[in-house]
């Protein structure tokens, strides 16, 4: 979800989202526009909904009668040059003067251009020179005509554009255009897409999936170079979830809505709170390999002797981010829920993880002994105990 006071998009607009709809043919196109509008404007999410189909401009057409034309001598392209000596700016001749020259157009009074019924005024030349009116030569109707007509990917299109509703989000106005189109029944001839904010907001929600996997992946790979073992990268990695539902449970208690900003904390919170894992796990490895000790064992010394730096850079991260999430004025909007995802998702995992990766850890440890993992072939790899007395330096 994205809120309505963050714009992303560099455009001038006069409203905050908008849905374009494309089609082959653009009667049938603003018809639709306009049910899809009228449906719209029954919804308690979006505001300000119109169809900004450009409608409504006046045009006259001009049916030219070919017999009657035929009879009387006059041919479509003396009509032509009749209605552009009258209405297209002809220009006729310069005149040249001693340090300018002026353009010389041909063009009927502005008195008559303002009014269609002038066209009965006009005359066309006839046979033997004769001026034949041009009313008696076609039938002038009056009718309606776009003031423009857009295009889209070289098909015409139509804008349905609106605002969010107080307290509504871009992805629940997203989710409630999909309904509107089931419910009128659009036919599959008409198509539709977000531009403006809402169109960015779905881009950035398409790769967001992306990021977050390369980033996990990227943590995996660093952590099996650093471990040289590719079980216990694994155990560090099981510490992101309870960070995102920490993440995600805070912004609802706060009513925030899951906006980038917000993205980009849990993003964040991956690098941050995986460090309480790898602050037990390298301990108790590395009193594996020194020290000779148990699983058991060295986990339970790393969870005595790594506790008290866990909470210290815990509390650090969570109290520098608390500005963020209680800060006011200008900007806190955009801000603020950085901060409450980065506190939210510090305090459900710092509660779950040191319970969870110990045992994670053990479970591990177990699943290496099964597959037939030599664990004395191991330490004599990594590092001999050292010689003080230690379980396993006889070995």
């Amino acid at each position: 979800q994205a809120s309505s006071d963050e714009q992303m998009t560099s455009q001038t607009l006069k409203t905050y989202a908008q849905y374009t709809l494309t089609g082959a043919n653009a009667v049938e196109l603003n018809e639709w526009a306009r049910r899809l509008a009228t449906r719209m404007r029954r919804d308690d999410i979006v505001r300000n909904v119109a169809a900004e189909t450009f409608e409504g401009g006046l045009r006259v057409f001009v049916d030219v009668d070919r017999e009657k034309t035929g009879r009387l001598g006059v041919n479509m392209q003396q009509i032509d040059d009749t209605l552009n000596d009258a209405f297209g700016q002809r220009q006729i001749s310069t005149i040249y003067a001693q340090s300018n020259q002026y353009r010389v157009i041909l063009e009927a009074g502005p008195q008559f251009q303002n009014d269609a019924g002038s066209l009965g005024k006009l005359f066309v030349n006839g046979a033997g020179g004769a001026q034949v009116p041009l009313e008696t030569l076609a039938r002038i109707t009056r009718t309606t005509a776009p003031l423009a007509v857009a295009h889209q990917d070289q098909f015409p299109s139509a804008t349905v554009s609106f605002d969010l509703a107080t307290h509504a989000s871009l992805g629940d106005a997203v989710d409630e255009m999909a309904r509107a189109q089931a419910d009128i029944g659009m036919p599959g001839s008409i198509t539709g897409s977000f531009s403006a904010d809402a169109a960015e907001f779905q881009r950035s929600l398409a790769t967001q999936p992306w990021l977050i996997l390369a980033a996990v992946v990227t943590i995996y790979l660093v952590l099996g170079v650093l471990y040289e073992s590719f079980a216990h990268p694994f155990t560090i990695l099981t510490t992101l979830p309870s960070a995102g539902v920490g993440a995600l449970l805070a912004l609802m208690a706060m009513g925030h809505d899951l906006s980038v900003v917000a993205l980009i904390g849990i993003v964040l919170l991956m690098g941050i709170v995986k460090k309480n894992a790898i602050m037990m796990i390298d301990f108790a490895l590395e009193a594996e390999r020194r020290d000779g000790l148990s699983p058991e064992e060295s986990i339970l010394r790393a969870c005595r002797l790594r506790f008290r730096p866990i909470m210290m850079t815990t509390l650090a991260a969570l109290f520098g981010a608390l500005p963020l999430a209680l800060a006011t004025g200008d900007g806190s909007e955009l801000r603020a829920p950085l901060g409450v995802t980065i506190i939210g998702g510090l305090v459900l995992s710092q509660l779950l993880t040191l319970y969870t990766t110990p045992v994670i850890y053990l479970r591990v440890e177990r699943l290496r002994e099964k597959l037939g993992f030599d664990r004395n072939r191991w330490l004599a790899a990594g590092g001999e105990p050292e010689a003080r007395g230690a379980p396993g330096a006889a070995e």
